[in-house]
């Protein structure tokens, strides 16, 4: 017979923990009770627990005390928080200091069990892999990457399974969604964190400029080469060398870059030797690869050979139980870093952060969250709907036959783009979207 889980419930309130007692105990797990940190603390010594259920508010130490002490002394262990209704701040304490996930009360049954099994495999994960162990203890450290969401968690969990090894990664996803902060994730978790990380966006080198840049150039290969250059690959040696916007790298230099991937070689412009290196490459890109690919704009087999290991990073619209967290901790970095206090989110403000699509993703949500304690406007924090004239939203109606949405959203486009001379930042406005969200959605139906 399978061993039962056994999990400790802290929980000050008798009914209430009475009440989680019962629901665990129906759902198989061995469980113990305390109604403090400190019989808590006991009943850890006395007992082999897995799983920790504490609630944050407890009488004397609070439940952030407790977990503090077991990551102290039994930091394998599995452990949920609860916190009241509305205290975002206290989520945000919990899974900086090292909470598997925090459940905001009142919850469901499904919900805590979930919760549990989520802390149950985090602590199997801890207990049988070294490497995901550093990588779940380095994650308050890679705050930008905080989250909660299930579908973050996935992709936090390929990093660390990745991390230790030197295959090569390609991230995609939607500008703004933090695709340089998984790679610089990669390198710290990897054995390479001591050496260089190297970012370069493909896009934003000129052409004529673009080898020299990342394979070096001997003094005279070209008329502005006064001295020896080192490029990109060589000043990474030994470490990671992510390549941002993949997608616009010109095709000859793709054959370059293949070659290294393949032979870990690369020769400097206006030189004959080879040079061996030992590069990490990651790569991202918003763009979709497979279709450049048909389209004979990106090598088949540089592809390929990119995409090892892919990590997709879902956008912010796609994960909305981040935006909290993500706001909360934004606002309290942005406090420290210009010494502001005496400001605050409103529960309304919040609440249409909630509400809204973040087509410019985390970034956008940065952006807001630093103007907002800068300026201390609320009006700056919360997006406005620009609805002028536009009420066909809470008018339409969707025909019982569905419609094709991909083809609204060409004639959408197109006739925005129509309306306003070509003018995209016009265009955009007209369809209430912000700039980049717009350029997205041309390129995506070839309309640019």
């Amino acid at each position: 017979m399978k061993d039962k889980t056994h999990v400790l419930v802290v929980e000050d309130d008798q009914q209430q923990r009475e009440l989680l007692v019962s629901i665990l105990t129906n759902a198989q797990f061995q469980v113990t009770k305390a109604d403090s940190c400190e019989a808590a603390i006991v009943e850890l010594k006395k007992n082999n627990v897995e799983l920790v259920f504490s609630d944050w508010k407890l009488p004397g130490l609070t439940g952030l005390e407790l977990l503090n002490y077991v990551r102290r002394e039994q930091p394998n262990l599995g452990f949920v928080m609860a916190t009241a209704h509305g205290t975002i701040n206290h989520a945000v304490e919990a899974m900086q200091a090292g909470s598997d996930d925090y459940l905001a009360k009142p919850f469901q049954r499904q919900e805590l069990l979930m919760a549990l099994e989520k802390a149950k495999r985090a602590s199997q994960l801890r207990n049988s892999n070294k490497h995901l162990k550093e990588a779940l203890g380095s994650q308050q450290k890679l705050v930008n990457l905080i989250s909660v969401s299930a579908s973050m968690q996935k992709v936090h969990s390929r990093i660390s399974k990745v991390a230790p090894t030197s295959a090569t990664v390609l991230i995609t996803g939607e500008s703004g969604t933090g695709k340089e902060l998984v790679a610089r994730s990669i390198h710290d978790l990897s054995n390479r964190q001591q050496h260089r990380f190297v970012a370069i966006n493909c896009g934003a080198i000129p052409k004529d400029l673009a080898e020299a840049e990342l394979f070096g150039a001997k003094k005279g290969a070209y008329t502005s080469a006064v001295n020896d250059k080192e490029g990109k690959f060589s000043y990474a040696h030994n470490g990671t060398l992510f390549l941002d916007e993949i997608a616009e790298l010109p095709l000859a230099l793709q054959a370059k870059l293949l070659r290294f991937l393949q032979e870990g070689t690369i020769t400097p412009l206006g030189d004959n030797k080879e040079q061996q290196l030992d590069v990490r490459v990651i790569a991202a890109t918003h763009r979709n690869l497979p279709e450049m690919v048909a389209a004979g704009q990106f090598r088949e087999d540089l592809y390929y050979r990119l995409n090892i290991v892919p990590i997709d990073v879902p956008p912010l619209r796609k994960r909305k139980e981040d935006i909290a967290v993500l706001a909360e901790f934004f606002f309290r970095k942005c406090c420290k870093q210009y010494s502001i206090s005496g400001i605050e989110f409103s529960n309304s403000a919040m609440e249409k952060l909630n509400h809204y699509d973040w087509p410019g993703n985390v970034r956008e949500l940065s952006n807001r969250i630093e103007r907002f304690v800068l300026l201390n406007d609320v009006d700056e924090l919360i997006v406005a709907q620009d609805t002028s004239g536009a009420n066909y939203q809470s008018d339409f109606e969707l025909p019982e036959r569905g419609i094709d949405f991909e083809q609204l959203e060409y004639s959408l486009l197109r006739q925005a783009l129509e309306q306003a001379g070509g003018n995209r930042t016009q265009a955009a406005k007209l369809l209430t979207m912000s700039y980049k969200a717009f350029l997205y959605r041309i390129e995506k139906h070839k309309l640019g």
